[in-house]
C-alpha cells in the first residue's frame, strides 16, 4: 500500500476553497449518514447521487460531496490535501472553485455516457486537481508513505513519476486488471480517467493562454527546456559547431573531405562546456543555487571565456554576492555587462558594482567609474539616491571632492 502525504509545491497563500471543500464533504458525509437512520427524512446519498440513467442537473454538482463509505471519504481527503491546496494557491480562490467543480461534472459526464450505475464521491474532481498539480509542479517532490507487511516508511518522489505512473496508470489501469481477475470493484475508473483528461488539457490551456501565472517550473517551461536541449544537442553534432562552441569567431572549418578540422581541436571540449551549461540550468531550475555556482566556477576555471543566458549569468552572480564571495561576484557581474550591454537593469547592474568595490573590495577607482555610469542613467529616486551617497563615499576615499547631495 502506498499513498501520497504531503508535497513541497509552494503554498503562497492559504487555500481557504480547499479548505471550504473539504469541510463541505466531511459535512454531507455526516448529513447524509444521519439521514439514513430516520425514516421520515429522504435519504440524501439517494437524492444527490448522480443517477446515471436519468440524471438531473443538480446532482452532477451535488454526486461530488456524496461518498460511499468512510474510507472512501478518507481516501479522497487525502488526495485533495495534499494536491488541492498548492493548485488552489497557484490558481486562485474562484478559479480553483470553477476548475474543481466543472472537473466534477465532465466527470461525471463521461461516467454517465458509458454506465448506467448511479454515482458518488470527488474521485473524479480530485482527479482533475491531480494533474492540474502535475502540469503546474511537475518537477515538485511527493512525499508517499509506504505499508509492505511489517515495513513501513516514507519515499520522495517527483511528481511527474508518482502522479503518471501510480496514481493514474498503476492504480486506475493496471491494479483493477489484477485484482479479483476483472470482478467488479466498484469503483468508477471512468469518471477518474475523465477527470485526469480534463484537469490536464484544461490547466494545460490555462497555462498557455496565461490564465494561469507562468513560471520556470510548469510543464510548459520543462518541455520547452527538453526541445531547446534536443536542439543544442543536435546543433552540436555539426563539428563546425563544436569548434565554434569552443573558439568563437577564430574557430578554424572543418575540412568537407577529411571530416576533420583543418587545425585539430580537442572534440572532449564542447561536450563539456554543454554538460557544464546544462547542469548550472538544471541547478537554477531546482533552486540549488550553490550547486549552481560550484559549476560555474568549474566551467569558468576551464574555459574562461564562457558566459551563460542572461538570467543564469544574473542568478549566478546575485548567489555569489548571497554567499559573501564579493570578488567572483564582481567578476560575473562584469562579465554580464560585457556580453549583455543593452540588459534593461544595466544600470542597476552597474549600481551594484560601484557598491561591492567600495564597501567591499575597497577598488574606489572601479567603484567611482560605475557608480558615476549608474547615475547619469538611472531614474528611480532611491537608486539615485544610493548612488550618489557611494559616489561621496569613493570621493572622500580618494581625497576628492564630494559629487554632492542627492537630488
Amino acid at each position: 500500500m502506498a499513498f501520497p502525504i504531503r508535497t513541497d509545491a509552494p503554498v503562497r497563500r492559504p487555500p481557504y476553497v480547499n479548505y471550504v471543500l473539504i469541510g463541505l464533504n466531511v459535512l454531507a458525509f455526516i448529513a447524509a449518514g444521519a439521514t439514513a437512520t430516520l425514516p421520515e427524512m429522504p435519504n440524501l446519498k439517494s437524492l444527490f447521487a448522480l443517477q446515471s440513467s436519468q440524471p438531473k442537473f443538480y446532482q452532477f454538482i451535488t454526486y461530488q460531496f456524496m461518498h460511499a463509505d468512510i474510507w472512501h471519504l478518507l481516501g479522497n481527503m487525502v488526495f485533495l490535501w495534499v494536491f488541492g491546496n498548492a493548485a488552489n494557491s497557484k490558481m486562485g480562490h474562484l478559479t480553483y472553485l470553477l476548475f474543481y467543480l466543472s472537473g466534477g461534472i465532465f466527470a461525471g459526464t463521461g461516467f454517465a455516457a458509458l454506465y448506467d450505475n448511479p454515482l458518488v464521491g470527488a474521485s473524479g474532481s480530485i482527479a482533475a486537481v491531480t494533474t492540474a498539480y502535475l502540469v503546474l509542479f511537475p518537477q515538485s517532490e511527493v512525499a508517499v508513505f509506504y505499508w509492505f507487511w511489517f515495513t513501513f516508511g516514507t519515499l520522495h518522489i517527483q511528481a511527474l513519476l508518482i502522479i503518471g505512473l501510480k496514481v493514474i496508470l498503476y492504480d486506475n489501469l493496471i491494479a483493477p486488471h489484477l485484482a479479483a481477475h476483472g470482478a467488479e470493484s466498484g469503483v468508477a475508473y471512468a469518471a477518474h480517467w475523465a477527470g485526469y483528461l480534463y484537469g490536464f488539457i484544461l490547466s494545460l490551456l490555462m497555462l498557455a493562454v496565461r490564465a494561469l501565472p507562468r513560471d520556470q517550473y510548469d510543464i510548459l517551461a520543462l518541455w520547452k527546456r527538453s526541445y531547446q536541449r534536443a536542439q543544442m544537442r543536435h546543433a552540436m553534432a555539426d563539428p563546425d559547431a563544436q569548434a565554434r562552441a569552443v573558439y568563437g569567431r577564430v574557430a578554424r572549418p572543418v575540412g568537407a573531405v577529411m571530416g576533420r578540422p583543418i587545425q585539430p581541436v580537442e572534440p572532449e571540449l564542447p561536450s563539456e562546456v554543454t554538460t557544464l551549461r546544462s547542469e548550472i540550468a538544471d541547478a537554477l531550475t531546482l533552486n540549488d543555487y550553490k550547486l549552481a555556482v560550484e559549476t560555474w566556477e568549474k566551467l569558468v576555471a576551464k574555459y574562461p571565456d564562457q558566459f551563460l543566458p542572461r538570467r543564469q549569468m544574473l542568478d549566478v552572480a546575485n548567489q555569489l554576492v548571497t554567499m559573501s564571495r564579493f570578488p567572483q561576484a564582481a567578476t560575473a557581474y562584469e562579465r554580464y555587462l560585457k556580453h549583455y550591454p543593452m540588459a534593461p537593469d544595466r544600470d542597476q547592474i552597474r549600481l551594484m558594482l560601484g557598491i561591492i568595490y567600495a564597501r567591499n573590495l575597497h577598488q574606489y577607482e572601479t567603484a567611482a567609474t560605475h557608480l558615476r555610469e549608474s547615475l547619469t542613467r538611472l531614474t528611480q529616486p532611491q537608486q539615485r539616491d544610493a548612488a550618489t551617497q557611494w559616489l561621496n563615499v569613493v570621493s572622500a576615499a580618494l581625497n576628492q571632492p564630494p559629487a554632492g547631495n542627492p537630488a
